[in-house]
């Protein structure tokens, strides 16, 4: 995994990449460097963490074998050797994906996209053209910001730190705030939580060039689906994604460097290592990392156990406790530039860090297969017409828009999504996968894993897994009560007796009983933060106050809202945020940051 930056037009100079790669250190420690072309109209950086023909032959900004194009790559194209074959005359210098890709759009263009199969967000610089093309994979599992100055010049990076560090604004976006705030929701459009900053959507492209940027679609899941039902009996359809997922596991294991495994204990990592036995044989090894909050009302180390009872892989449990969350919460909300998760992203940051300093440089999660085979309670709704919300096992809503100023409340985007299908069930698959519960997990875990410089493998967002799984009638998804129907069926014959029938435990840790027991007075201090710098104009301080002691008095289920204050807190008051921006916050004036 790496991360890559480029100015392009205007005032932006080789310094300012140079800023950006530092920013990005983390992201990639074993190699960075920056180009500088377009007779110094353009430049390229990128930092490389090292997975695939670790030689220096794989430095990057790459240049193809005839100079035209220089590419700055972030990610993993598994299918690179297949495709290598079929790009058999060209003259090949290095082992790496990189070049494949590379070669992959000197030959095919744009259309070089629907060939990969993988995770990916990278730039190609036309040296000849002057031309800047980019691309984010399927669903998003890559990240790509950027920001258009009022120029015409174009500054681009993986992470939004590096654009601050380039000199563009820190400016907070009312409307992605008062969202956030008003429906819980984030990640959902192309708006980030900053004025000018913007996030390449999952399946899009970019083309740059004399200051005019246009953004399209390559790919879009209900696109490529279509609303037609896969007519096939269950057993034709198990068969084929058997195969699938094996396939997708052992390409996940091309790497130059130790591959560990996350367990959650639940069904998915189950199957998923049940197929790392099939891929890698029963005598495999591979190290296996669990999260640990030492409560035995979440901790899921005993289904952990169960499924590598009969096994050779080494459990490491990483432990997390709440006199660990202040500092760790600090430094993980500084690595994601904007509102994150809450306490389950720490605790998976420190799984993370101790992959790092055990040398396991690759972790497989099991992401993804809730979308696709309907494992959220709430999805039962959905075939009874009912309504359809979006949170796991809520008894009460996560929100409290009533504790914003109503002149802010107003400016809330609507939390509608798209509706492409004929049938209410996909609807909502579609709607977690692309605008809500999908798009704000990569994120989470991307910048958590990558602040440990570990890369993290999706095996279950293969998009041939998905788009199957997509074709399939409501009937092999939620049957007679049971989630996941067809899917456990096929895990019956990966997993031991007993997991395959599990039922489904969202990610978990004692945030609640942290946020008001141990943890209450740092909670208070973080929304304090938040009030002094949004209070009056986003924050009704009387009416967070009250919610705050019903929360605290135990009289509210969910620990959402307070997070979302806490979290604003360390945001909004944190270093990167311009000094401007920390000055009380106006509702409805934010002006849009511009090239420094």
């Amino acid at each position: 995994m790496c991360g890559v930056s480029g100015v392009f037009g205007g005032s932006w100079g080789h310094g300012q990449v140079k800023a950006m790669v530092a920013a990005q250190h983390h992201r990639g420690p074993d190699a960075s460097a920056v180009v500088v072309l377009g007779g110094g109209s353009a430049a390229l950086g990128h930092n490389r963490l090292s997975i695939i023909d670790r030689s220096a032959a794989g430095t990057q900004p790459m240049a193809s074998a005839d100079g035209r194009f220089w590419i700055a790559f972030n990610g993993e194209v598994y299918n690179y050797l297949e495709l290598r074959r079929e790009l058999a005359d060209y003259p090949f210098r290095t082992g790496t994906d990189t070049e494949v890709v590379l070669a992959g759009f000197q030959r095919w263009g744009a259309s070089c996209l629907d060939r990969f199969v993988g995770m990916f967000a990278f730039l190609v610089w036309d040296e000849r053209d002057r031309r800047l093309f980019a691309a984010r994979d399927r669903f998003g599992v890559k990240p790509l910001y950027y920001h258009a100055a009022p120029d015409g010049s174009l500054v681009v990076a993986s992470e939004i730190k590096a654009l601050a560090a380039a000199g563009v604004a820190l400016d907070p976006d009312p409307v992605s705030w008062a969202t956030y705030f008003t429906h819980g929701t984030l990640d959902h459009t192309d708006r980030t939580f900053w004025s000018g900053i913007d996030s390449l959507p999952p399946g899009h492209l970019l083309v740059w060039r004399d200051g005019r940027l246009a953004v399209a679609k390559w790919y879009d899941l209900a696109d490529r689906v279509g609303p037609e039902l896969d007519p096939r009996p269950a057993s034709a359809v198990r068969e084929e994604y058997r195969g699938l997922l094996t396939e997708s596991v052992r390409l996940r294991f091309r790497s130059d460097v130790p591959v560990g495994i996350n367990l959650s204990g639940g069904l998915d990592s189950s199957i998923l290592l049940g197929l790392v036995h099939e891929v890698r044989g029963a005598d495999d090894d591979v190290q296996a990392f669990t999260f640990v909050t030492n409560d035995p009302a979440y901790d899921v180390l005993p289904w952990v156990r169960q499924m590598l009872a009969h096994t050779r892989h080494e459990l490491v449990s990483c432990a997390l406790g709440w006199n660990d969350v202040p500092a760790l919460a600090e430094s993980v909300q500084a690595s994601q530039d904007e509102p994150f998760g809450g306490i389950p992203t720490l605790a998976y940051a420190r799984l993370f860090e101790e992959a790092h300093a055990r040398g396991v440089v690759v972790l497989l999660d099991g992401q993804g297969m809730d979308e696709q085979w309907a494992g959220y309670d709430y999805y039962a709704r959905a075939l009874g017409g009912g309504p359809i919300g979006t949170v796991q096992g809520a008894s009460d809503s996560p929100v409290r828009a009533e504790c914003l100023v109503p002149e802010f409340r107003e400016l809330a985007a609507g939390a509608a999504a798209p509706t492409p299908y004929p049938d209410a069930l996909r609807n909502a698959q579609y709607r977690d996968l692309r605008y809500t519960k999908l798009p704000r997990a990569l994120r989470f875990n991307d910048r958590a894993s990558m602040r440990s410089s570990v890369e993290l493998r999706e095996p279950f967002l293969d998009h041939r897994l998905v788009e199957l799984a997509f074709r399939q009638p409501s009937h092999h998804k939620l049957a007679h009560g049971v989630h996941k129907r067809l899917l456990r069926d096929l895990a019956a014959e990966l997993i031991p007796d007993g997991l395959a029938e599990a039922p489904k435990r969202p990610v978990q840790t004692p945030q609640r009983e942290w946020l008001r027991g141990p943890l209450s007075d740092w909670a208070q201090e973080r929304i304090a933060a938040a009030l002094t710098i949004a209070g009056g104009s986003w924050l009704d301080a009387d009416a967070v106050s009250k919610a705050w002691k019903e929360f605290e008095s135990g009289r509210t289920s969910t620990s959402y809202f307070v997070w979302q204050w806490v979290s604003a807190g360390m945001l909004l008051a944190g270093s990167r945020v311009s000094e401007t921006s920390r000055a009380p916050l106006q509702a409805v004036s934010v002006s849009r940051g511009t090239a420094a």
